[in-house]
């Protein structure tokens, strides 16, 4: 998967908006972090819960990880070059509709 796929992916969600974030494209929902690319281009910041952070990079630490400075925050860094966007889009999606509203949701399943 490619930074310009993922850009495809996240914008093509109702509602999420592309900005900056540390100098990097940002994605936001209602004003909510969602995902960053840092700064090498080819790594995500993907916001998701701790636990599930955790299950990610142990059944695939090849492309989920952290580094010292994730430790403790509900993110996890993506190696887009080594994920299919199939396997990141449920992620994704499931991120997202903890942040959207009702409307955005309902926009969402009726065009799906």
């Amino acid at each position: 998967m490619t930074a310009d796929e993922f850009r495809a992916m996240a914008l093509a969600l109702p509602g999420v908006e592309e900005g900056s974030s540390y100098g990097t494209p940002g994605y936001r929902v209602r004003k909510k972090f969602l995902a960053r690319m840092k700064e090498d281009g080819e790594t995500l910041v993907l916001r998701l819960d701790l636990d599930e952070k955790a299950f990610l990079m142990e059944a695939d630490p090849e492309v989920f990880f952290e580094t010292d400075h994730y430790k403790g925050w509900s993110g996890v860094l993506v190696r887009l070059e080594r994920i299919e966007p199939q396997a990141l889009r449920p992620l994704v999606v499931r991120r997202w509709r903890l942040m959207a509203s009702k409307a955005q949701i309902r926009a969402f399943d009726d065009a799906g």
